[in-house]
């Protein structure tokens, strides 16, 4: 055993991360606009990192510059490594937009202009649009030495180096009092109210677009009669957004976090983002706002290829894109009342491969249903005009005891959250935000039911959010059921995190940060004392994130006791496999693919007498201590064997999956085996299932019952 174990860094696993993604779009055999939104995806991770994850290691370095952490480095170092390897994925980011993206566009119908190439006729509708359209909205704003406007986060903005065409007598006599530079400086916001992406009049069979930014720079000379412009450039910072809301203000908990939302506009900065058209304002730029070196990021080209998401979902081209996947209505729960599915059985739904109206309609049927007495949810993050707040407010004005624990705290939606709290409200629903130093990121819904034999509870429980846009795209699987000792969890569940309820142990359900992490250290060591007898011993689990230090020790301990544990980790990793005398029987692989991998999958083997969870939970220090979550068993003997199978064609991927090294580099799985891809199989398995479904056969048992 090892005097020290080895960790890799959090921050520094989460960049590799992203550069996994930026491989998609560096593959050829990925469909070219489908590599356009990869980049996008790429642009706009980065900037929540830094908003969240560099802002906080910048405040830590100020705190305490002698603290490392368990991968033994400092705030700084981290810093150092952070801006190193950002800026060579960046100048890869840029070389495929550049030499492969953009002169590929034009294969399905799409070219960029710049504003170097504008032709006459171009020009002349641009300045047309601009004037009329554009100009009124812009907003020129003068700095210098002594004065730097705000600049707000992650807009874009316009900066105009400047030379007076008369005087600097009759200049100075205009502005006023305040200092004029030879050639003074002045900064635009670029418009976030109308499209960036501004399409050209079509002169060939080529559609044409070029960006508002470009046009702003292009005509930005009408904002400064009496000046000429010198050199322009376009730049974005990124402030920090690592906030936490005041958790004593319980009485005014709303408008502390609308509080939170306005300091994430004027808080510090850790991060700007420029072209490379004038190294002259760029360093005045970085001067004025007092950044370092390692905080400048330079690009060749568009600062912000985020928008590319949105030109990659243009529909005139689909034979440039993922081939049509359908969202398959095979679900019991559509085909047959819920209530008589769920008497007989479980049912388990993996989006976005089956529709997430299976949800829906639960929840709507629900609200309708004269029988249905209560319903209790919790709410993480949904979507806008979601069909579950308005199935919600239905049940409300049906009559219905609805109870919505909105989580306030969710990271970039709290505005969003807000807004749906006070609708519920003014419906008639109890509404609950939040707990006390604690996000509830439990996903669970709730439905109470008067029937001939007495009061029954029917649950739905989640390794996603409750929210029908993500589930097209993110890959999540859902247990429905009516069991009886799930139900009394779910019940003592709701009254924990919504009254004044004593902290309780629930039979089925583990929740942190009460027991779950436990009971995962239980079952790891579990499975090491059975390698240790001798028997064989497996841990197979599947998870977004794997940071947590206890987890990752006892993972170690039980790889050296020869149990072999297969983990498939979507982002970040601290765990280092592949070492001898630490983790030889650890394997890591990570998916990345046309879905988002976002399911939580955990498999013991237990000496035979496997089990087999679902959660909502990473395993990380967040998930398993500051966060409220569920870890809850499937336990019906065809819906453990389809999890195992699923288990089994993640870590078989042999097309879309990495590998992690030992040395924290991450490879594409070598293998001579046949290919196999993860996300084809579960489609294929969900068309065999629609097709049988389709063919007249019989698709369900009728249940008689009294009207």
């Amino acid at each position: 055993m090892p005097e020290k174990y080895r960790f890799f860094n959090r921050e520094l696993s989460w960049i590799e991360f992203n550069a996994r993604v930026l491989a998609q779009a560096e593959r050829s055999d990925v469909p070219l606009l489908e590599r356009v939104k990869f980049l996008g995806i790429v642009s706009s991770n980065f900037d929540e990192f830094f908003m969240v994850r560099v802002a906080s290691l910048k405040r830590q370095q100020r705190k305490n510059p002698e603290w490392k952490d368990i991968s033994d480095m400092t705030a700084q170092a981290q810093l150092d490594a952070i801006s190193k390897r950002v800026h060579q994925i960046l100048k890869q980011q840029y070389k495929c937009f550049n030499s492969e993206i953009l002169p590929s566009l034009s294969q399905c119908g799409i070219k960029y202009i710049s504003r170097n190439d504008y032709t006459e006729k171009q020009l002349e509708y641009l300045k047309k649009l601009f004037l009329n359209e554009i100009f009124p909205l812009l907003t020129p704003l003068r700095t210098n030495s002594l004065m730097f406007p705000h600049v707000s986060n992650l807009r874009l903005h316009a900066a105009f180096l400047l030379k007076p065409m008369f005087s600097n007598k009759e200049t100075q006599n205009f502005l006023g009092a305040v200092p004029l530079e030879e050639k003074p400086l002045a900064i635009v916001q670029v418009p976030s109210s109308i499209d960036r992406i501004v399409w050209l009049p079509e002169d060939s069979d080529l559609r044409s677009f070029t960006t508002l930014d470009d046009v702003i720079q292009t005509f930005g000379t009408y904002l400064f009669p009496g000046f000429s412009v010198e050199e322009t450039l376009i730049f974005k910072i990124t402030r920090d957004a690592d906030f936490a809301v005041d958790e004593d203000r319980s009485s005014d908990f709303i408008q502390a976090m609308e509080e939170v939302l306005e300091q994430r506009q004027n808080s510090f900065i850790v991060r700007i983002m420029t072209n490379s058209s004038s190294k002259t304002i760029a360093k005045a730029l970085t001067d004025m706002l007092k950044l370092q070196k390692q905080d400048v990021y330079e690009v060749d080209g568009l600062v912000d290829l985020g928008f590319l998401t949105e030109l990659g979902s243009i529909d005139s081209a689909p034979e440039f894109k993922y081939p049509q996947w359908k969202h398959f209505k095979t679900s019991a729960l559509l085909r047959n009342s819920p209530w008589d599915v769920l008497k007989l059985k479980d049912v388990l739904l993996h989006v976005p491969y089956e529709s997430y109206d299976s949800v829906v309609n639960f929840l709507n049927m629900a609200a309708d249903d004269p029988d249905v007495l209560a319903i209790k949810i919790t709410l993480y993050r949904t979507s806008g005009n979601s069909p579950i707040v308005q199935a919600l407010e239905r049940a409300a004005h049906n009559g219905k005891h609805v109870t919505a624990f909105i989580e306030l705290k969710a990271r970039f939606d709290e505005e969003r959250n807000i807004s749906w709290g006070t609708q519920l409200e003014r419906a008639g629903v109890i509404v609950v935000y939040g707990i006390v130093n604690l996000k509830v990121h439990a996903k669970m819904l709730l439905v109470i039911r008067r029937e001939n034999e007495g009061i029954k509870r029917y649950v739905h429980l989640s390794t996603g959010n409750y929210n029908d846009k993500t589930a097209r795209t993110y890959a999540d699987f859902s247990l429905f059921t009516s069991r009886t000792e799930i139900a009394n969890d779910a019940t003592v569940f709701f009254n924990m995190i919504s009254g004044y309820s004593s902290i309780q142990t629930m039979k089925w359900l583990s929740m942190a940060p009460i027991d779950l992490k436990t009971r995962l250290l239980t079952m790891i060591e579990r499975e090491t004392e059975h390698a240790k007898r001798g028997m064989s011993a497996l841990i197979m689990a599947k998870m977004n994130s794997l940071g947590h230090e206890e987890i990752i020790r006892a993972l170690y301990k039980a790889s050296n006791a020869g149990v072999n544990i297969l983990l498939n980790v979507r982002g970040i990793c601290m765990l280092v496999p592949g070492v001898k005398n630490m983790s030889a029987n650890i394997k890591v692989v990570s998916i990345i693919d046309r879905y988002l991998e976002h399911e939580r999958i955990f498999y013991f083997q237990n000496g035979g007498d496997e089990e087999l969870y679902l959660s909502s939970a990473d395993w990380m220090p967040r998930n398993l201590e500051r966060r409220v979550e569920l870890m809850f068993p499937v336990v019906q003997d065809d819906l453990v064997k389809q999890l195992k199978e699923a288990l089994n064609a993640y870590f078989s991927d042999t097309v879309q999956s990495f590998e992690l090294n030992s040395d924290g580099t991450w490879q594409i799985k070598q293998t001579s085996e046949e290919p196999a891809r993860a996300q084809a199989f579960f489609y294929l398995e969900q068309m065999k299932k629609a097709s049988v479904f389709d063919s007249g056969k019989p698709k369900e048992f009728v249940v008689r019952r009294n009207s």
